[in-house]
């Protein structure tokens, strides 16, 4: 069948089930409070080149590891922000589970408060992410798995995932749940200075994958256009909710991204793993939109996504940087993404896909961790002073 006609039909069955994402009447809805370009613009001019990493602390496999009352860890994410801050960082980007506040409603929203204390300690800002359509789609509280040797990720869980996702928006105890759980965190962060943005959806539809393991293989489809009444719903939310930072959800090249992230977002964010060429091809691209640039997601050294070659482009461009990974743990993000089909592999790689350093805080690449200190210029000495007056 024609892909055209699919697209159509597929978006005709959303129509009649639950409101077509992409009816004017509901474009009107999510932009009426959107950013105009001029207050964009004016917002970004008054904050520093933005440069930083996605964060989780070397102790968890996955969100929920990282936000779970039991398996909580501050003094981790003590050390390895301050690890982050002497590299010249300002701001990381970090992600939420549906399920922790599902399960621990006022635990979870004093979590985060605590971690964005111990992010301003460091003279860090955060970008925080809701919902996320990347690896496994059937997250579940409770204990997490042991990471996969060898496996890239092999614990990163998705939000809300695929059967939250398949009965919404008709479910209305599923609808009812994700929207109390996005406008509680707006709402008890949308006034605090610590939180510069809100990323609402990250890669929205997803990827399609495979893992090999014992010879039998998993596979999880991509949530494709399941995805669609949950985008936006969440931009009606956050709207309502009016947060004072800058809502956003990352362009990365499927469909089901792009109208969210040129149309309805404040800021334009990004993801780029090619090389510095294709990098400096993209932002052009996105500076058609007149708005801030941040890329949200670079750096994979097999695909010659590097620091040496990113950085001074953005910088040049003063887009936003923010690359995968800081200290190498359980979410064995050192692996690549070709681990998932051909896992087991578990020798330390001589080339390491994402993260910078080790858990005792030394350098994957001495090199480069210099190069990323000296680019960062003087962001270094104002944030070591912020953080020794904060002690």
């Amino acid at each position: 069948m024609n892909r055209i006609l699919v697209i159509l039909l597929v978006s005709s069955v959303i129509s009649l089930q639950c409101g077509n994402p992409f009816r004017a009447v509901e474009d009107n809805i999510i932009t009426a409070n959107r950013w105009s370009e001029e207050k964009a613009r004016s917002w970004y001019a008054e904050i520093p080149w933005l440069v930083g990493c996605n964060f989780i602390p070397s102790t968890a496999i996955n969100q929920l590891e990282m936000w779970q009352s039991n398996t909580w860890d501050p003094a981790t994410i003590d050390k390895e922000l301050a690890m982050a801050a002497r590299l010249g960082f300002n701001l990381i980007r970090v992600y939420l589970h549906d399920l922790a506040y599902q399960q621990d409603p006022d635990g979870f929203l004093k979590r985060i408060d605590t971690f964005l204390s111990i992010a301003e300690k460091h003279g860090i800002r955060v970008m925080l992410v809701i919902f996320d359509d990347c690896w496994l789609a059937y997250p579940e509280s409770g204990k997490q798995p042991e990471p996969l040797p060898g496996v890239h990720n092999s614990g990163w869980l998705e939000s809300p995932g695929m059967p939250a996702l398949k009965k919404y928006p008709n479910d209305k105890l599923v609808r009812r749940r994700l929207e109390t759980y996005v406008k509680a965190v707006l709402q008890r962060f949308k006034s605090d200075e610590r939180v510069l943005i809100w990323d609402l959806y990250n890669e929205p539809g997803g990827i399609w994958y495979k893992r090999g393991e014992g010879g039998k293989k998993f596979e999880n489809g991509a949530i494709g256009e399941l995805c669609l009444p949950l985008l936006n719903d969440v931009y009606i939310w956050a709207r309502e909710v009016s947060p004072e930072q800058p809502i956003t959800s990352c362009f990365y090249g499927r469909k089901e991204s792009v109208k969210a992230a040129t149309k309805w977002a404040d800021i334009i964010t990004f993801h780029n793993y090619s090389d510095a060429q294709a990098l400096a091809k993209m932002i052009n691209d996105l500076k058609k939109y007149n708005r801030p640039i941040i890329c949200s997601e670079y750096m994979a050294r097999h695909t010659k996504s590097t620091f040496l070659g990113c950085l001074p482009v953005m910088k040049k461009e003063k887009v936003g940087a923010v690359n995968w990974g800081l200290v190498a743990g359980k979410s064995n993000t050192i692996y690549p993404w070709a681990s998932w089909e051909k896992p087991g592999v578990t020798p330390e790689p001589r080339i390491w896909f994402h993260d910078i350093l080790r858990k005792d805080g030394s350098a994957f690449d001495h090199k480069e961790v210099e190069f990323i200190r000296a680019i960062a210029g003087p962001e270094i000495e104002a944030q070591q002073e912020n953080s020794t007056d904060k002690k």
